[in-house]
């Protein structure tokens, strides 16, 4: 991606790629008829994992395509198609990786975004990706069959009172822990069923404006995930993995990951650690970002950046006319 006019062109920007929770049937479709470039991204995504995944991303059903199996897989896949689209509508130049960092240019994703976040940045093979959250997903299904859990939304509360309260219950033996700090007075938390019931039950008590319980039987980035993450780790540790052209901002560090052995550890820890993305999208403020670009299905990332970033612009894009718009932008700012 260090190739791409897409970031050539840009200054004080980041791209933010978004994870489960997202998916909706439909996504990529409008981009894979507009764009051949997404249309082969989509083609190389059946191939790879040896099914018709985005005839399920167009037609659904779906409960199939919210499956956290499929789910992953066609996210990145989509991500992966609308940057293709834009890529192939710009050109390719040849930018080296200082020249972008000069530019203040990154790149984050969000919990499993954080994969399409590294086929972006050079560092992780898109095929090689999509085998990997297709086997993160596998993981994460079968961890939450052996030990069901519970995740919930905590409102109003910031994420160290959260997180105080988490501890308390889980020193009295539940399992509860801040999964998510998403933005200010947005965390979500994940555990085993008594754990979140007595964390819920105390954060109500502490003053949280709304505590909803999430409709997913998957906790995850909590201890939960351990024997995931563990076979998870493996699968990593023998994947191709190239230090990142552009910046990306880790998850559990909300640090750039600089090396091929901190995305390795980056990735066996996310799935048992807490997605600091708060932290992320600050110290992406601070380093001069001015405008956050989401790309990819849904706006659930743009919501979370004008909660921390009230000043910056935002935008999306996950179809042709959002494509065309931002190419118009790029092209009126370079005239």
């Amino acid at each position: 991606m260090a190739e791409s006019s897409l970031l050539s062109q840009v200054r004080n920007s980041a791209f933010l790629f978004p994870g489960q929770g997202s998916q909706q049937v439909g996504m990529a479709a409008a981009a894979a008829a507009a764009y051949p470039s997404a249309r082969a991204a989509l083609d190389e995504a059946d191939e790879v994992l040896g099914f018709p995944l985005s005839r399920l991303m167009a037609e659904g059903p779906e409960a199939a395509l919210t499956d956290t199996i499929n789910a992953q897989p066609a996210l990145l896949a989509t991500s992966i198609a609308i940057l293709r689209a834009l890529e192939s509508r710009l050109g390719a130049q040849n930018s080296a990786p200082g020249e972008l960092s000069a530019r203040r240019v990154f790149l984050a994703g969000h919990s499993m975004g954080e994969y399409s976040a590294l086929v972006a940045a050079g560092s992780l093979d898109y095929a090689d990706g999509l085998r990997l959250v297709r086997e993160r997903g596998r993981l994460m299904k079968q961890a939450g069959v052996r030990s069901p859990g519970m995740m919930a939304a905590i409102l109003g509360l910031d994420q160290e009172r959260v997180a105080a309260v988490c501890a308390e219950v889980t020193a009295q033996g539940g399992i509860a822990q801040v999964a998510n700090d998403n933005c200010p007075g947005q965390v979500v938390i994940s555990g085993d069923t008594a754990g979140m019931e007595a964390a819920m039950a105390a954060l109500a008590a502490a003053g949280a404006k709304k505590v909803v319980p999430l409709a997913i039987s998957i906790a995850a980035h909590s201890p939960l995930m351990r024997p995931a993450a563990e076979e998870l780790q493996a699968a990593i540790a023998v994947t191709p993995l190239a230090p990142p052209q552009v910046p990306v901002i880790g998850n559990t560090t909300a640090q750039p990951l600089g090396s091929v052995e901190a995305i390795r550890d980056e990735l066996a820890a996310q799935l048992t650690g807490s997605v600091r993305w708060s932290e992320t999208l600050q110290w992406l403020v601070d380093a001069g970002v001015t405008t956050f670009v989401e790309i990819g299905p849904g706006d659930v990332l743009s919501g979370l950046v004008k909660r921390v970033a009230r000043g910056a612009t935002r935008l999306r894009i996950a179809d042709p006319d959002a494509v065309e718009a931002y190419v118009a932008a790029l092209a009126n700012a370079a005239g």
